[in-house]
């Protein structure tokens, strides 16, 4: 288990289109997404809205010019499971909360803690966005990261920041703020277990449920409470 705590990072809510995810985004919380930008190698683009407390809420979608772009040149899939059929199947039905991510504070170095322990994190991926530069946890396969077989989005993704500014540093002050973020899944005792490995416990309230996992997240805004799903 790791004796250094990992605090949120960002939520990351999934879309068919960039569009959608923004609408979906700005009816739910009040608060329209607009920062954001495109990452070349994982041909999606995002676009970001600043939360209280250095935390922030992306909103990702597959880019259309990047996947016009990569034809036949064989590149790697998507992060956050946005090649799986099943991840696009649900997606037809509108965007939702798919995802979060943990960020990992130097001293230690996110890279090396994955190498001593390949099968609890998935490989480092170096990823920039104009003039950000991060390290970012992303299975071989793009998939959700997972602990024996249980993840669907539930488990973070972790992150190391390079560049000395985090995102949340650019992007326009709201009056939102991320009362709890809470999960249900299947197997929430192997859930438990990774993220109390992980030192990230803290972060999610997970419970278990006989159907689909799901993730919650529960917020104050100027307008009352807000739920995004």
């Amino acid at each position: 288990m790791t004796a250094q705590s990992l605090s949120l990072d960002h939520l990351v809510v999934s879309a068919r289109t960039l569009d959608e995810g923004v609408q979906y985004v700005a009816d739910t919380l009040g608060v329209t997404p607009a920062g954001g930008g495109a990452h070349p190698l994982m041909r999606t683009h995002n676009r970001l809205l600043g939360l209280w407390g250095g935390v922030y809420l992306e909103v990702i979608a597959i880019d259309p010019r990047a996947e016009a772009a990569a034809d036949g040149a064989g590149p790697r899939p998507r992060l956050f499971a946005l090649d799986d059929p099943a991840t696009l199947a649900r997606l037809e039905n509108g965007p939702y909360l798919s995802h979060w991510v943990a960020r990992v504070e130097r001293p230690k170095h996110l890279a090396t803690w994955q190498a001593q322990y390949p099968q609890r994190i998935a490989p480092v991926v170096p990823m920039t966005r104009g003039d950000f530069t991060w390290g970012l946890t992303v299975p071989d396969d793009g998939a959700f990261p997972a602990w024996q077989g249980a993840g669907d989005g539930v488990l973070p993704s972790l992150i190391q920041w390079d560049s000395t500014r985090h995102p949340s540093q650019t992007l326009a002050p709201t009056d939102l703020a991320l009362k709890a973020l809470k999960a249900v899944h299947p197997r929430a005792e192997l859930i438990d277990e990774q993220l109390r490995w992980l030192g990230a416990a803290h972060l999610l309230d997970v419970q278990p449920s006989d159907g689909a996992a799901a993730l919650v997240a529960e917020f104050e805004t100027p307008e009352g409470p807000r739920t995004l799903r």
